[in-house]
């Protein structure tokens, strides 16, 4: 999720009017803030919560490994039962960097897709695995190797009789700048996540929101001409958020529950408003996480990203959007 500075400035033009709403949902980890792995009954909790704002969540890995010193997770057998009884809609996300990883992620999940598919609405095929590999050549993927994985999924969901919205999460930059233009015309992807952040552009609160928009409409053109249609491909959001107190600046872009609210209420309900579907990164803060660095090398904080605190509960005083668009 963390981002290269690569727009200082941006200036965002608002749709003349907007009347339907764009959905919510939200990136929800697979693990206690201890460090334990969830159980359905974990789950069903932060439904309980989560309900109040969104009926959608995205995950990352069927099999998470976290880091050295923790249990692997296996996140669908767990998850997709809560989401099932709460009424919730998931999209699995399958880790794709390495064939071992990819295909111990394809074979858990295919455990349970015919069972809890009622509560499956897509799945992505690795996340910023084109925006990893433009950083770091051991990581990620290629444009031709995430392409391959896809193909892999899709072949292997084809054989068992089953038909979900596929597609893959990256960077806003990697859509805009041609990278993922392989994937868009592939005719493989219904769906794709686009992450975008005011925060990882080292923007200031109050020119965040412009950002952000900008980001997300410079790369939903670029998959709409690519793909020659403005339907043919689902878009969402696929992160977007701030971090809260406790996080850790990032250039002009200041840490702190305020600005975090302030984001929520201006960049996330604006991107509602204008009818786009928004994933905000994260649910729940993941204490448990390692310390990261930016793409610069900055410390790069993800540990107090939650929407709401590690025990579920509130950090903002209205999760409301009421919005009324600006001229930027």
């Amino acid at each position: 999720m963390r981002f290269s500075s690569l727009v200082a400035v941006a200036a965002a033009t608002a749709p003349v009017a907007v009347f339907a709403k764009g959905r919510m949902g939200y990136a929800l980890g697979s693990r206690l803030p201890d460090g334990s792995c969830k159980t359905t009954s974990d789950y069903v909790a932060d439904f309980a919560v989560l309900k109040d704002t969104s009926t959608f969540v995205r995950t990352y890995s069927a099999v998470d490994a976290g880091d050295s010193s923790g249990p692997v997770c296996y996140v669908p057998g767990a998850l997709l039962p809560a989401a099932q009884q709460a009424g919730f809609q998931v999209v699995i996300g399958l880790w794709a960097d390495t064939d071992t990883a990819f295909n111990a992620d394809v074979t858990e999940f295919m455990k349970y897709a015919k069972q809890y598919q009622s509560a499956i609405y897509a799945v992505t095929v690795g996340s910023e695995a084109l925006y990893r590999n433009q950083q770091d050549s051991t990581t990620g993927l290629t444009a031709s190797g995430l392409l391959s994985q896809i193909q892999s999924f899709s072949k292997t969901m084809t054989n068992a009789g089953l038909s979900f919205k596929i597609g893959t999460a990256d960077s806003w930059n990697k859509y805009q700048d041609g990278t993922a233009d392989p994937i868009i015309s592939s005719g493989l992807c219904t769906i794709l996540l686009v992450n975008a952040f005011g925060y990882w552009q080292q923007q200031t609160i109050s020119n965040a929101t412009a950002t952000y928009l900008d980001d997300l409409q410079q790369a939903y053109g670029r998959i709409q001409s690519v793909a020659g249609s403005t339907t043919s491909i689902e878009l969402w959001n696929g992160e977007t958020g701030w971090p809260t107190d406790g996080g850790t600046d990032y250039g002009a872009a200041q840490a702190g529950t305020a600005n975090a609210q302030t984001f929520w209420k201006q960049g996330v309900c604006a991107a509602l408003d204008w009818n786009y579907d928004v994933f905000f990164f994260e649910a729940f803060d993941e204490p448990w996480k390692p310390a990261s660095n930016g793409a610069d090398g900055q410390p790069g904080d993800e540990t107090h990203w939650g929407a709401y605190k590690s025990d579920r509960s509130s950090k903002f005083s209205d999760y409301s959007c009421s919005y009324t668009t600006p001229n930027y």
